[in-house]
Parts: structure tokens; C-alpha cells; sequence
């Protein structure tokens, strides 16, 4: 003889431990969502942060490089000055663009790893 009562209570464990392991599923799958949400947001935060400190400094360095350029023009008395004072000039402002693409190759890179960073992460916690 069995129990009714004990059949039904048997039939419902394998199905709650599904439900449990569906919903443990699913939290885990949103919890990797937000965290990789919170990572984009993060590095677009970092992005900007750095393309406003990119656009000070640049600007510094130009007006820097304007008042060099202007105050060299003012002492240049001759034609001969005035062409040497244009080869310093465009020198200096050749090796100027010069660094600036070697540091925005350098955040290029940067930002390509840390997003493929995130992208690792995300896909090896899945």
C-alpha cells in the first residue's frame, strides 16, 4: 500500500529543483548583464574622461606653440629670420602631431584591450 499524499510530494521535489536550478540560471545570467552594462558604462566614462583631458592638453600645447610662434615672428627682423623662425616652427609642430599619434595609437590600443578585456571576461563567466 502507498500513500497518495507521499507519491504527489515525490513527483513535486525533481520539479522544484528544476524551477531552482532554472531560476539560479537565470540570476546568474542577469547578474553578467549588469555587470558587463556596469563595464561599458565604466569605460565610456573612462572614454570621455579622457577625450576632455585630450582636448585641454592639446589646446595648451597649441596656444603654447601659437605665442612661440607668434613671439618669434615679432623678433625676426629679415627675411632670413623669418625663414629660419617658419623651419623651427613647422619642426616643432611636426614633432608636436608626431607624439600626439603616438599617444592616441596608444589609447587605440588601450581601448581595444579593455574592451576585448570585458568581452573575456563576460564570455569565460557564461
Amino acid at each position: 500500500m502507498s500513500n497518495p499524499e507521499l507519491v504527489e510530494t515525490n513527483a513535486a521535489v525533481p520539479e522544484q529543483a528544476a524551477t531552482m536550478e532554472a531560476g539560479n540560471s537565470m540570476a546568474r545570467a542577469n547578474q553578467r548583464t549588469v555587470d558587463f552594462m556596469f563595464g561599458a558604462q565604466k569605460l565610456m566614462l573612462e572614454e570621455m574622461i579622457f577625450v576632455g583631458s585630450e582636448i585641454l592638453e592639446r589646446s595648451q600645447i597649441e596656444m603654447h606653440l601659437f605665442s612661440e610662434f607668434y613671439s618669434k615672428m615679432a623678433a625676426a627682423h629679415s627675411v632670413k629670420d623669418i625663414r629660419t623662425m617658419y623651419e623651427e616652427c613647422g619642426k616643432h609642430q611636426i614633432e608636436f602631431m608626431r607624439r600626439d599619434c603616438d599617444r592616441l595609437f596608444k589609447h587605440g590600443e588601450w581601448i581595444i584591450d579593455a574592451a576585448v578585456g570585458l568581452l573575456k571576461i563576460h564570455s569565460l563567466n557564461g
